[in-house]
């Protein structure tokens, strides 16, 4: 395979397009009117009941600017929610190089978005092993497969998406925003994706920390006594 290495990328990229999955919704009902105020022609993608709460948030005007995720993929949500944004034209949106001939046709050719920044936050699983009756199979239900993915894709393309994955850094990225007229810097980019990285590092370490701690007879009875 051979690979695309970037030797020059462009410090500001402008916000147009962004895709939201959040279980923690903290502060989104200040930071979407906040990205509309911004840039009034701003696409939101989003899934769920992340969708349902920015409906709520934005209100009668919603359509103009709210895509469901299963709307966009043209692929409806798995049941239970198990897969709702694993989907190629998410993909190609968040890990696009605009500096990639190739990239872009690909764009054209699906009619996808390309997607400027994921804000996207994890099932609380450090929350849900540290009951008491916690089992394999409670810990295994509630293990994130599509927020992890997509934080790694839009922070390994921190050339030019944005990552966000803190809640309390929404008011960094608006002031940013106003700062630069609708734009984000590579260096908050980067910085963003350092922090990306070390989120979805620490929720897999919880993970593996927790199935190891479990002896094989415990799993067992979850799955094989009845």
């Amino acid at each position: 395979m051979a690979l695309n290495i970037v030797t020059e990328c462009d410090d500001f990229v402008e916000i147009q397009n962004i895709l939201v999955s959040v279980f923690d919704k903290t502060g989104l009902d200040a930071f979407i009117p906040s990205l509309i105020k911004i840039n009034p022609n701003i696409k939101i993608v989003s899934t769920g009941g992340t969708y349902k709460a920015i409906e709520k948030i934005i209100g009668k005007d919603s359509e103009k600017y709210l895509i469901k995720a299963s709307d966009y993929t043209k692929q409806p949500e798995m049941q239970g929610g198990l897969v709702k944004t694993l989907d190629f034209k998410i993909y190609l949106g968040l890990l696009s190089e605009t500096y990639n001939k190739d990239h872009i046709k690909d764009i054209k050719r699906t009619n996808s978005l390309i997607i400027d920044m994921a804000v996207c936050n994890l099932y609380p699983f450090e929350q849900v092993i540290s009951k008491k009756d916690a089992t394999a199979e409670l810990a295994r239900t509630n293990i994130d497969i599509g927020g992890p993915c997509m934080i790694r894709a839009a922070a390994k393309n921190y050339i030019r998406a944005l990552s966000v994955t803190d809640p309390l850094d929404y008011k960094i990225i608006i002031s940013e925003l106003i700062k630069n007229n609708g734009k984000v810097s590579l260096k908050l980019r980067f910085q963003s994706a350092v922090k990306a990285f070390k989120h979805t590092a620490d929720y897999d370490k919880i993970i593996a920390e927790f199935l190891n701690s479990k002896e094989f007879t415990e799993v067992e009875q979850c799955y094989l006594t009845k």
